[in-house]
């Protein structure tokens, strides 16, 4: 019976010794990933004790996937917003761009002014609303469809005043029909796509409550 008790904690003690040897060797890893991370705890975990190299002062800039086409100084204004936002992402951040793009697309060619006042600022609602009344007053429909988007690039990437500002330029071809009162065609195809080359600025105040980018200028590419 001793002897088997003592086979059991020598057993015992090599796994213990075994488990410490594989998560003291991951631990040394994400140490050593941990300054090439945005992380507002690592004072905490490394103690008051631990060594600081001299360049701590500076807030660290979060890293950035590079994309294909950025350009330094495009670059440098991700990096900046990066910095004064943990929690951007650029490739998370033009998935929700093209989403509102569509969005906001084809909620002007049906009239829908609810959704349009959630997606933009004030005065490109204006200008869109005002475009949609006079639509109706000519008593004008459109029948367009987004067929695809061919590209969505970073054009301009600015933080000004704790605002964020970033333009995407979006390639896309569109088929444009639009129609009378009584259904008629008077103007474009649904058979023939054309390309749309459009830039629209997206922005959002740095620290607000609210996650969403508001679509504050519309521009021609």
């Amino acid at each position: 019976m001793i002897v088997e008790i003592v086979i059991l904690a020598m057993i015992a003690a090599f796994l213990g010794l075994r488990l410490y040897s594989v998560l003291g060797e991951r631990a040394e890893h994400e140490e050593e990933s941990v300054p090439h991370r945005f992380d507002a705890n690592d004072e905490e975990r490394s103690g008051p004790a631990a060594p600081k190299p001299a360049t701590q002062a500076v807030t660290p800039l979060r890293p950035q996937p590079r994309l294909e086409g950025m350009i330094p100084a495009v670059e440098r204004g991700v990096r900046e917003i990066s910095a004064a936002d943990p929690k951007f992402d650029i490739l998370m951040f033009l998935e929700g761009a093209k989403g509102a793009y569509k969005m906001v697309l084809e909620a002007f060619w049906k009239g829908d002014r609810a959704t349009l006042k959630e997606l933009c600022d004030d005065d490109v609602y204006a200008g869109f609303s005002a475009a949609i009344d006079a639509r109706e007053a000519a008593g004008h429909t459109l029948d367009n469809k987004l067929i695809r988007i061919e590209e969505e690039k970073v054009h301009s990437a600015t933080i000004d005043n704790g605002v964020a500002r970033v333009a995407v330029l979006f390639v896309s071809d569109i088929a444009a029909v639009t129609r009378d009162k009584d259904g008629n065609v008077v103007a474009g195809s649904l058979d023939d796509a054309v390309e749309s080359r459009d830039v629209w600025t997206f922005s959002r105040r740095i620290g607000s409550d609210s996650p969403d980018w508001l679509l504050d200028e519309t521009d021609e590419g």
